[in-house]
């Protein structure tokens, strides 16, 4: 099992190109299910549950060529298998988006109840209700959602879903599925992350008719079928704001090219206040930073707000930001088993459900430490950079599932971190 070996202590500087990011293209490579024509992917990150998700695809009975410029070729002309089985998605909760597809297109799906990190209960219990309102037959059996059209429909019919929680992964089920639907589905409390309204303009692009992606309302007309076509995902957000966490904990200077400061605003302004300087520039986003920052109070909640996939990371910087700060978790329950970790090293935090306080110190020390999911994995990697001696993070199979070659971006930016097998 690899693990991450850090000495710490460097500035970061230098630039690095953002990847494609995560949470748009696992989406996107389902969506590509939705026509028999040929899908052409750019801006893939490769990463493992990217890996995982084109394994899943070609299992199903489509073909899936993936090149080394980040480029992914989908044809799903006939598809004899189309079932999302436990032992291919167990360390991956992203497989229940093939369901929208698979039931909009073949009248079928039989999916595994998701996996992926431990971080809490992720309840799919919002998808089933809002794919039964489009006239789906659900049943739980054996840990697996088997969903089928009613006896002589072929097609979804549009609905009216209006979800009692804002969920991304519902919101893009059923802005697939609805669109080969028949008639008009309207989509209300809907998610508006960038990787939402990167998807409808992919489904768009292939001839779909989605207004309002980006919005709590979204509408899709339902058209019979859709075409193949070309389309670039947009730029990791999650990826940028760990780098960009990175940068001004650790001191230094890094454009970051690629990013893109509008989609990180709550992030920005909270390093803003802490004394870093952040600025979007042409073609992507510079981060400066020097001397010691001062500790930051924040939320997580819904886009545009402050992401819960940046809590762990941003929480590293409070670390050994000068002050106190209370960090409330309102998304996952389960999401600051970093905390303990982070004392390893000798961070001092005090939690009490959902919140966390720290409790800055000058320093860090390097220690043995356990990643526990995946962005847990970048928080200790940042603490790592900062701390003194050396730091070895175990169990990183949890990073490789989110980011590019990190270590290797790190590496470029002068840090000392090396991969261990």
């Amino acid at each position: 099992m690899d693990k991450l070996l850090i000495r710490g202590g460097r500035p970061l500087r230098g630039e690095i190109r953002i990847s494609g990011a995560k949470n748009a293209a696992l989406p996107e490579l389902c969506a590509a299910l939705l026509t028999p024509e040929t899908m052409t992917l750019r801006n893939i990150p490769r990463l493992q549950d990217v890996a995982t998700m084109l394994k899943l695809i070609r299992n199903m009975g489509a073909t899936a060529e993936f090149s080394p410029d980040g480029t992914v070729v989908i044809e799903s002309r006939e598809l004899h298998f189309p079932e999302a089985p436990y032992e291919m998605v167990k360390t991956m909760r992203a497989a229940v988006l093939a369901l929208g597809p698979l039931l909009a297109r073949f009248g079928e799906a039989t999916v595994s109840l998701p996996g992926g990190c431990a971080i809490g209960a992720r309840p799919v219990d919002q998808h089933i209700k809002g794919l039964e309102k489009m006239g789906a037959e659900i049943v739980i059996e054996h840990g697996y959602m088997i969903a089928k059209l009613p006896k002589g429909w072929t097609r979804l019919k549009g609905a009216n879903i209006r979800t009692d929680m804002i969920t991304v992964t519902g919101t893009e089920n059923f802005m697939m599925a609805a669109a080969l639907a028949e008639g008009e589905t309207v989509l209300e409390n809907a998610a508006m992350e960038p990787e939402i309204t990167d998807l409808g303009e992919m489904l768009n692009a292939m001839g779909a008719k989605v207004t309002g992606h980006g919005t709590s309302e979204i509408r899709i007309q339902g058209v019979e079928k859709l075409h193949g076509a070309t389309h670039k995902v947009v730029s990791d957000r999650i990826e940028c704001g760990t780098f960009l966490c990175a940068v001004a904990a650790t001191g230094g200077d890094v454009l970051l090219k690629d990013g893109r400061a509008e989609h990180l605003e709550a992030v920005i302004d909270l390093l803003k206040a802490a004394g870093a300087e952040v600025q979007a520039v042409e073609g992507g986003i510079r981060v400066r930073s020097e001397g010691r920052l001062e500790a930051q109070s924040f939320k997580t909640t819904e886009y545009p707000g402050f992401p819960t996939d940046m809590q762990a990371q941003f929480m590293a910087l409070n670390c050994i930001a000068e002050g106190d700060s209370k960090i409330t978790e309102t998304i996952f329950e389960n999401r600051f088993m970093h905390v303990s970790e982070l004392m390893r090293m000798g961070a001092r935090i005090d939690v009490d459900g959902k919140v966390a306080i720290t409790h800055g110190v000058e320093r860090l020390s390097g220690a043995i430490v356990m990643a526990t999911d995946l962005r847990a994995s970048a928080s200790l990697v940042i603490a790592g950079l900062v701390a003194d001696g050396e730091t070895m993070v175990d169990r990183i199979y949890h990073l490789d599932r989110g980011y590019e070659q990190m270590e290797a971006k790190l590496r470029e930016l002068g840090a000392d971190i090396e991969r261990v097998k």
